[in-house]
């Protein structure tokens, strides 16, 4: 074993005394052939098919026969639920390739006749036939997917539905010379993942999800014995155990080895430990000791170990004299039954027990270790690492100590720990353990008056001043001591005590007129509520715009869109010690000592200490570095009403960039009033235009007229339009030569026809084409325009070219917007179009008007002849007697024979094959023309309703482009027939 592993104690190991004769007799009889356990409840199988039941009292509660012959060589019970898998191998009776038989029984189900539990399935597991036993076991939680492992090499994977018997598949996923071991499966969300250890090797292959249908892969050239492989359910973790180490195997592949050489027969998880069972090994001559103990049953004695692999703790070892069988959980304890029909229980010692043994050793490390895998809160650690900063502080091992002792500053005693350091070569360390009380918010004026002397002590100038700005009362005049400041070039100092005493607009005028120091002097006016800030910000404007463009240009968002808040420093929890009359704030130091029964004797320190002709630079007390460092911590939230936006306007002077993010940000606030956002709107679209007119290439500008046009038409996202008005838009458009805006104005008010003339106007032909395209569909009347433009001169008619009239009058002539007359009195009222341009209109519509022509004479010739040809039928059927010359029935396809029915329409029957039995022969109706008959009645009563119904008629000649043609229909519906005088 390696020399790097500690052996504890950590359970109570005790023998279990079984409750009565039965339960005794049926352990140790060693009929016991398989074991699990499950739903606080221990499942016993015995070699004659039968399933006993054992409960927490340790007494059989339940017997049932499983099987008519053979062992009960695995089973498995669903935690949580009263399902129970079972599987035997059925002894064979000359026959050798008899299947394992596995079972799913719902014990909760009991037979009403026998008394046993309801099998809900019974399967036969396929090995090819081949009489080999199964070596290994396994299914997932709702018993889907069960895989079984034989002694031949051969691995079989079940699925389907065994709790309520609607059929399974079987299937060999896996054969080779080598038997298998071990099966486990890895189910996740997605992928079921089996892993299959055998006597050389371990492999995985995915029988579920993506991937399936692979070849096995080999995750490792080396395999395991019978017993040694189980899974961590809390992890997914397919754990292996070898004689020299154990191992864990994820999806991804092995893990770091776990270094424990011992022979391994048995393993299992629980919790955060794994169970081993070592084999006895021969005893040599020269091993006496063992002989002399254990006599003849030295060669038998086993070994159950647990170890956390974690922590490389041993945390129980004990021998066995009988071979351990099974190791199971019952009841949160783990349980190990031998041979001899024993059982014993492992309860793990409590955290405060097993933390004791550690602390009696000295392992403070393993100790938090062990901690903080239980699950310990912070406040119980913190004893731990008290404990061991007292047991390195004993040791002579300081800075450890003073380590540990911070890590536990927050459930200590700080006078603890500063009565350790006082000693002066300890000094770094009690200075380093009070910065951390005031880190943490823990320390007292005492504390700060002691850390203050330390930094004396050390001439740690640095520290010292930070620490000499404190509140206290004003031992001089302040006005004075700000002017001699400022004048002296101590900026820092001055605007320390500005801000001291609530002088806000001196402090900002020193920041920005004399330390030219702008990020600070915002982050100061940040500080400051609304009605205070706002003068402030107005004031410099400007000048911190032009230095700190984004943060100012920030602020100036948040105070305008309501969204300001004064941030605030973090308030120091120690307040300052009083100084004596004499000896300024050391003296008040000495009292703090005092107060800490007489503490470190530290000289005083003289007030001259800090010159006031040191720099603060030197001090490193700047504004932004020291006093006036932003927290996140805020305020409460202040109401005041945001001034108008266009109070900012001017302040923007210079900065079109940050102006435009400044108008952006305050469009998107919905609380504005209906003026401020015109005004915003407004001024934002003017900002576009501006940007877009600078030289920085085309690019450039269509990103900013793009912008501007989403003003105009809408903002993407938002469903309300921008309240510009229209006027606005004109003027702006036309200041900075934007013909997009224009149009867009037009277009909104539905001025199409007035955007196509200004391209008309300004003899721009191909917009005047574009204009065309785009609003031609909604305004028919612009192609009588364009055509009129087209043909209005020379040069116009050669940029739009040929092609571009004809499609002009084929949409004229398919729209019917103007007679063929007006075409040719529009092109020639000048000599621009040629005949040769009208011709194939011309053409075109007269060869469309002769076909129409020609189709309407077929129609009136064709409609005259079927009318013709409907009174003639009409009249010999009034006149004219029928022959009927049918044999055989129409309906059923018999010879006819009387009582026959004839109909008109040349169709005969039976009497008895008619619904109404040819009963009332008037009344009596062909059976296969009766569904023609009833449409044609239906359209005719259609027809008849709709005539009356007006405005159908209306609307459609209303809608309808070709309206002699609607006409026409609706007068073949009867719509102009004259009602009938009954």
């Amino acid at each position: 074993m390696a020399l790097t592993w500690r052996s504890f104690d950590f359970f109570d190991a005790t023998q279990i005394k079984l409750a009565d004769d039965d339960t005794r007799t049926l352990f140790e009889s060693n009929d016991v052939s398989s074991v699990c356990s499950g739903s606080e409840s221990l499942f016993l199988g015995t070699y004659d098919g039968y399933v006993h039941i054992v409960g927490l009292s340790w007494k059989v509660v339940r017997t049932f026969q499983a099987y008519e012959a053979g062992p009960v060589t695995f089973m498995r019970q669903v935690e949580g639920t009263s399902l129970l898998v079972t599987i035997a191998e059925e002894l064979s009776s000359g026959d050798s390739s008899n299947a394992p038989v596995l079972k799913v029984w719902a014990l909760d189900k009991p037979v009403k006749k026998t008394g046993i539990p309801t099998c809900l399935s019974t399967l036969a597991i396929n090995n090819g036939k081949k009489p080999f036993p199964i070596s290994a076991f396994t299914a997932t939680e709702d018993l889907s997917q069960l895989a079984v492992g034989f002694a031949n090499g051969a691995v079989t994977v079940i699925r389907g539905d065994l709790i309520h018997d609607l059929g399974t598949k079987q299937r060999i996923i896996y054969e080779s010379d080598e038997p298998v071991t071990g099966v486990e499966l890895h189910v996740d969300a997605t992928l079921t993942t089996l892993f299959v250890a055998t006597t050389s090797r371990i492999l995985k292959l995915v029988i579920s999800g993506k991937g399936h249908g692979q070849p096995p892969r080999t995750v490792e050239d080396m395999g395991c014995g019978v017993g040694c492989m189980a899974i961590d359910k809390r992890t997914g973790d397919i754990v292996v155990g070898r004689d020299d180490a154990i191992y864990t195997y994820t999806l991804d592949g092995r893990g770091p080895p776990t270094a424990y050489e011992a022979p391994k027969k048995l393993i299992a998880v629980y919790q955060d430990y794994i169970g081993l069972i070592s084999p006895p090994t021969p005893s040599s001559g020269s091993d006496t000791i063992r002989t002399r103990f254990f006599g003849a049953a030295a060669d038998n004695i086993f070994t159950f170990t647990l170890i956390h692999p974690d922590l490389r703790i041993v945390a129980h070892s004990e021998t066995v004299l009988s071979d351990v069988q099974h190791i199971f959980q019952l009841g949160g304890d783990l349980h190990t039954l031998t041979q001899e029909g024993k059982v014993f229980r492992y309860h793990e010692k409590s955290l405060p027990q097993r933390l004791e043994m550690l602390y009696q050793r000295n392992l403070y490390t393993l100790a938090v270790e062990l901690a903080q895998k239980c699950g310990m809160d912070g406040q119980q650690q913190n004893i731990i690492f008290r404990k061991y900063g007292d047991y390195l502080y004993q040791k002579g091992s300081y800075d450890e100590a003073m380590t540990q002792y911070i890590k536990a500053i927050d459930s200590t005693e700080p006078s603890q720990v500063i009565r350790k350091f006082l000693d002066t070569q300890r000094i770094h360390n009690l200075i380093e353990y009070l910065e951390e009380l005031h880190e943490h918010h823990k320390a007292t004026s005492d504390h700060t008056t002691l850390l203050l002397n330390c930094y004396a002590k050390l001439k740690d100038i640095d520290k010292l001043e930070k620490f000499i700005k404190s509140p206290g009362d004003l031992k001089f005049d302040l006005d004075t001591a700000i002017s001699m400041c400022r004048q002296g070039g101590y900026y820092d100092q001055a605007a320390y005590l500005a801000k001291k005493h609530g002088e806000h607009d001196l402090v900002v005028d020193i920041l920005i007129e004399d330390s030219k120091a702008y990020n600070e002097a915002l982050d100061f006016i940040c500080h400051l509520d609304p009605e205070t800030a706002y003068p402030c910000l107005m004031k410099y404007a400007r000048v911190l715009i032009e230095h700190c463009p984004k943060s100012a240009t920030q602020v100036f968002i948040d105070y305008y869109t309501g969204n300001y808040q004064a941030r605030i420093d973090l308030p120091s929890p120690i307040a300052a010690a009083p100084a004596a009359a004499n000896g300024g704030f050391a003296a008040g130091a000495a009292n703090a000592v005092q107060n800490l029964s007489n503490l470190l004797p530290l000289p005083y320190m003289n007030t001259s200490a800090v010159s006031p002709a040191t720099p603060l630079s030197a001090a490193k007390t700047t504004v932004g570095e020291g006093t006036f460092v932003l927290k996140p911590e805020t305020l409460p939230v202040v109401n005041y009403t945001p001034p108008r936006p266009r109070t900012a306007f001017s302040s923007f002077i210079d900065h079109p960039d940050e102006f435009i993010v400044f108008l952006e940000a305050c469009a998107k606030e919905e609380t504005m009033s209906e003026p401020d956002r015109t005004d915003i709107y407004t001024t934002l679209f003017e900002m576009y235009l501006h940007k877009s007119n600078e030289k920085k290439g085309e690019q450039h500008r269509e990103e900013w007229e793009q912008k501007a046009k989403f003003l105009i038409e809408g903002v993407p996202g938002q469903d309300k339009k921008p309240p510009i008005e229209n006027s606005n838009v004109l003027l702006l458009s036309h200041l900075s030569n934007f013909r997009d805006g224009t149009t867009l104005v037009k277009e909104q008010s539905g001025l199409l026809f007035d955007i196509f003339r200004s391209y008309t106007s300004a003899k721009d032909t191909l917009g005047a084409i574009k204009a065309l395209r785009k609003y031609g569909p909604e305004e028919p009347q612009l192609y009588p325009a364009a055509l009129s433009y087209l043909t209005s001169d020379a040069r116009v008619l050669d940029d739009a070219g040929p092609d571009e009239l004809a499609a002009i009058l084929e949409r004229i002539d398919k729209d019917g917007l103007m007679a063929p007359l007006q075409v040719v009195q529009t092109l020639s009222q000048n000599a621009v179009a040629t005949m040769g341009m009208i011709k194939p209109y011309l053409a075109k519509r007269i060869e469309r008007e002769r076909r129409d022509i020609a189709e309407n004479r077929r129609d009136v010739t064709a409609f005259r002849s079927e009318s013709e040809q409907r009174r003639a039928e009409i009249a010999d059927l009034g006149s004219k007697p029928a022959v009927f010359q049918a044999t055989r029935c129409a309906q059923c396809s018999l010879p006819l024979e009387l009582p026959t029915v004839h109909f008109l329409c040349k169709h005969s029957f039976h009497q008895r094959c008619l619904k109404g039995g040819g009963a009332g022969e008037e009344k009596e109706e062909c059976p296969l023309c009766a569904r023609d008959n009833a449409t044609i009645r239906a359209l005719k009563r259609s027809q008849e309703e709709n005539a009356e119904r007006h405005e159908l008629f209306k609307d459609d000649l209303e809608r309808s482009e070709d309206r002699f043609r609607t006409v026409a229909e609706w007068f073949g519906r009867g719509v102009m027939t004259a009602p009938t005088v009954e």
